[in-house]
């Protein structure tokens, strides 16, 4: 069985840690969407950062958990005009970045190439995809445009924090040993 699919196989999960090790990353999700830094004309929300991370480390549904729900519950919460828009922008960057990185994930060298890949794939799906998004939800173009730079600089702090946190902080080694996937 090659590893991609090894990886997909749901009985090849150890179900427990796979359910704890999503919903930890969910509530960090949710946490860091309900926070912005304060910018002149916007805030910045660090969620990118761990959307990405869980998106690296974990398999596409568990990534589309973090990223599309864990967005959706947290901007239903704090702030529900653009919880659908979160649902699916989100859990579109985080399923395709785990499925660029999925099957490169026991090779650290071509893993942190197609990580850098990947999370700037995945940069660009969410800023188009809020770009639109507010587009529809607030009915104006010119309140989109307004708001491109902000997301341009949250995605790309999304880059760095979650290629910091994975290989910086050594959650790359971390999580080959614990044996989410046997």
């Amino acid at each position: 069985m090659s590893t991609t699919a090894k990886n997909l196989n749901l009985k090849s999960i150890n179900k427990t840690r796979w359910i704890a090790v999503t919903a930890i990353f969910m509530a960090i999700n949710i946490g860091l969407s309900s926070y912005g830094i304060p910018v002149p004309g916007g805030h910045l929300y660090l969620c990118d950062t761990i959307i990405c991370t869980a998106a690296l480390l974990l398999d596409p549904l568990a990534a589309f958990v973090v990223g599309g729900v864990g967005s959706f519950l947290g901007d239903m919460i704090f702030y529900p005009t653009p919880m659908f828009v979160s649902l699916v922008t989100h859990g579109l960057q985080a399923v395709a970045i785990s499925l660029i990185v999925l099957k490169f994930k026991h090779d650290k060298k071509k893993y942190f190439v197609s990580s850098i890949i990947a999370t700037l794939v995945g940069a660009v799906i969410m800023v188009i995809g809020y770009t639109l998004g507010k587009t529809y939800v607030y009915a104006t173009f010119e309140y989109a445009m307004i708001k491109l730079p902000y997301e341009i600089a949250q995605g790309l702090i999304g880059v760095v924090g979650s290629l910091l946190l994975t290989f910086g902080a050594g959650l790359y080694k971390i999580f080959n040993r614990m044996e989410i996937y046997s």
